[in-house]
């Protein structure tokens, strides 16, 4: 982009105070970037556990749980912001980017250090929103009850927090590690749910005697404990409010499905018209759009139910409430769970049986689901540049490129000949 004033403009004054990881120099090997990615992943996983210090409760319903898988956040911990501000400020500044609010030429460098100081800038604003709004809202107490001292100290740590998140995501994208820093905090979190609920010794009182949380052990448990073996198979596979086995296997087997077609992909071949014996290829996966949509489909659902379950708690007699969704608090989860109205239409049925019982349930959150996804698919690629059209333009942009150094390296093999013709004439 030529000269005038552009909004980027902005964020230069802010470059030299903004935390940065510096770009490899050198190609760094696999071994260093798998030992790179295991302590970024150690890191996130240890902040993840660590309790903020000063808070004075952290009981009752969580009213953003069902956010915390999709943003990788846990509660009462440093990383109770979790990705939130990263993902929020990416998604914001790729919507001003595509479209065309903010303009952005991506082949000039300077550019390309602007979006990212810009994006970067944003996360760590988001942060501190965020932080001075769970303090004030009283998700930790009230500040009365906290006092001003921890209550800035508790903004301090959930600021930070969200620093390290920033640049150990920085780290991983500039080609220190192994993939995005987003995509693997998203999976260590799951994967983290996903062992603590199979093997988890917590046992719960779940009204038929004391249970293991985790579903391996419990199966264990039923079948050294129970006399009717096939009773005890049944309860470990089909239990209710805890996980199940069946729950366990249905993970597994939804995780080896994705895996085996994400390495499904159409590769395009590109040839130039201006160029004769110029051919390229254009990889296009199966997944163009990766966890994108997932991430706009959980973040619309997150807030339908943040505000069912605000509106339900004060005005649960009202029929328009009941009809966005009606709430009960768990028994043995810690939180609340939808029972009616269109927030429990849009949760996934938590069994087997609960399919079997209420199938009309299971095939509206099936067509909602893909639906939803499909939309946010298709808009996503429009707004964020994907598009083919786009695609399209950038392929022209690197063609021509390419056909221009070619013909600049085919005019300087010329003059490099005829130099040779009177220099070979000389030395004979």
């Amino acid at each position: 982009m030529a000269g005038g004033f552009r909004v980027l403009h902005l964020v230069r004054p802010f470059l030299a105070f903004l935390p940065e990881v510096q770009s490899a120099d050198r190609k760094i090997p696999f071994r260093e970037k798998v030992i790179y990615t295991v302590i970024s992943l150690f890191i996130f996983l240890v902040c993840s556990q660590l309790p903020l210090y000063g808070i004075h409760s952290t009981t009752g319903a969580d009213p953003f749980y069902w956010m915390r898988v999709i943003l990788a956040s846990n509660r009462g911990t440093v990383m109770e912001l979790g990705i939130t501000p990263i993902v929020t400020s990416g998604m914001v500044m790729q919507l001003l980017v595509g479209s065309k609010i903010i303009e952005v030429d991506n082949s000039v460098r300077e550019d390309r250090a602007l979006l990212n100081g810009a994006q970067k800038l944003l996360g760590i604003l988001i942060a501190i929103g965020e932080a001075v709004a769970y303090v004030l809202s009283g998700m930790y107490g009230s500040v009365s009850q906290l006092g001003t001292g921890n209550a800035i100290l508790i903004i301090l740590q959930l600021f930070f927090a969200g620093i390290i998140v920033i640049c150990l995501d920085e780290l991983l994208q500039k080609g220190y590690g192994l993939g995005s820093g987003i995509s693997l905090f998203i999976a260590t979190n799951i994967c983290e749910n996903i062992i603590w609920k199979a093997f988890s010794p917590t046992t719960i009182n779940s009204g038929r005697g004391a249970e293991f949380e985790g579903a391996v052990i419990a199966l264990f448990h039923l079948l050294i404990t129970r006399t009717d073996k096939v009773r005890a198979l049944r309860e470990a596979f089909y239990r209710q409010n805890l996980p199940n086995v069946t729950n366990l296997l249905a993970t597994v087997l939804v995780f080896l499905i994705v895996i085996y077609f994400q390495g499904f992909r159409v590769v395009l071949p590109v040839r130039s018209k201006n160029a004769r014996g110029q051919q390229g290829s254009y990889p296009i996966k199966l997944f163009y759009t990766s966890n994108m949509p997932i991430i706009l489909h959980s973040a619309l659902i997150t807030n339908l139910y943040f505000i069912s379950q605000l509106l339900y708690r004060k005005y649960s007699g009202n029929f328009l409430v009941n009809l966005l969704g009606k709430w009960k608090e768990s028994e043995y989860s810690g939180h609340s769970i939808p029972v009616g109205g269109l927030a429990y239409y849009v949760t996934a049925p938590s069994s087997l049986a609960d399919v079997l019982a209420n199938p009309f349930h299971a095939l509206f959150y099936v067509v909602f689901m893909l639906s939803a996804c499909a939309l946010f698919s298709k808009t996503w690629i429009e707004v964020s540049g994907s598009s083919a059209k786009d695609v399209a333009k950038q392929l022209k942009v690197r063609t021509n490129i390419h056909i221009f150094l070619c013909k600049i390296l085919v005019l300087f093999g010329i003059g490099i000949k005829l130099l040779a013709v009177p220099a070979a004439t000389v030395l004979c």
